[in-house]
């Protein structure tokens, strides 16, 4: 069993930033690959960046050059930080671990950006 524990959300300004993050308990999170997700209000869960367990990364459209995707494998957490963002970021924004056939969900962190 993994447990994810989010952090890191809050209100920001359009234009600014914040960093969230993802820490996991146990000692495989090396083997697992970390996605962040966000589900706006009215709207389904979208996928918004995925690192592997190698360190490969992948951004969706919408936050490409914006948002950035690390993790420190020796603190078993994975960051995902937001830059020049935007009122469309706002949702709720969710780490997920998958690998060796399971998955496992935080429980969320809000962002909201308005002025």
């Amino acid at each position: 069993q993994v447990q994810l524990v989010e952090s890191g959300g809050g209100l920001v300004e359009p234009g600014g930033s914040l960093r969230l993050s993802c820490a996991a308990s146990g000692n495989i999170f090396r083997l697992y690959a970390m996605g962040w997700y966000r589900q706006a209000p009215g709207k389904q869960r979208e996928l918004v960046a995925v690192i592997t367990s190698g360190g490969s990364t992948m951004d969706a459209d919408s936050v490409k050059g914006r948002f950035t995707i690390s993790r420190d494998n020796a603190k078993n957490t994975v960051y995902l930080q937001m830059n020049s963002l935007k009122p469309e970021d706002t949702a709720v924004y969710y780490c997920k671990a998958q690998g060796l056939g399971t998955e496992y969900w935080g429980q969320g962190t809000q962002v909201i950006v308005s002025s």
